[in-house]
């Protein structure tokens, strides 16, 4: 078993995509993956350090697999756990709820015990609001993507994100980058 379990939501792949291109950065050896759908709250015990990955969808609700598992994440003591999220969301077309559920998770596993590691420069973004925004210091509780309108920069933020989840995380390796 791997010493990083990580977790998404996917309903047209694209979150799903980014898990296995972040286990690819970080290491297939160190990385278990789990879709949210097939998962228990027994899953998550096993690990100290946790990446949960999450898209917003329409008007900043939560992903259709990360809802119906909802109260059973409420139920999930992150005590003694790192975790780490990444979300995905349309900065353009929903820019009053632009990645959302994001920010909705953080504050679930924040208030069951989790130290969340990974924050995300919001520069570079176009948004008007966003729960996943801390306030007042520019940045982002986990690592923003946009798969909609800036798939471009999602190689570069991705190598950069695993970089600096590998440093706050402890490991010893550096993530393998992938090829922009």
């Amino acid at each position: 078993m791997a010493s990083i379990g990580l977790f998404f939501g996917s309903d047209e792949g694209n979150s799903e995509r980014i898990a296995y291109k972040i286990q690819q950065c970080i290491g297939e050896h160190l990385v278990d993956v789990h879709d949210i759908a097939d998962a228990t709250e027994l899953d998550f015990v096993v690990y100290d350090k946790i990446i949960l990955g999450i898209p917003t969808w329409d008007f900043g609700q939560i992903q259709s697999d990360w809802d119906d598992f909802w109260n059973d994440i409420d139920e999930v003591d992150f005590s003694g756990k790192t975790v780490a999220l990444f979300g995905l969301g349309d900065q353009y077309g929903y820019s009053d709820y632009f990645l959302d559920a994001m920010g909705m998770l953080h504050d679930v596993v924040l208030k069951n015990g989790a130290r969340v590691v990974g924050h995300w420069p919001t520069k570079g973004y176009e948004f008007t609001s966003s729960k996943a925004e801390i306030s007042g210091a520019d940045l982002f509780v986990g690592l923003a993507l946009d798969e909609d309108h800036q798939e471009y920069l999602t190689a570069d933020r991705l190598n950069r994100w695993c970089t600096q989840i590998c440093t706050e995380f402890g490991l010893d390796e550096s993530p393998k980058l992938l090829d922009e």
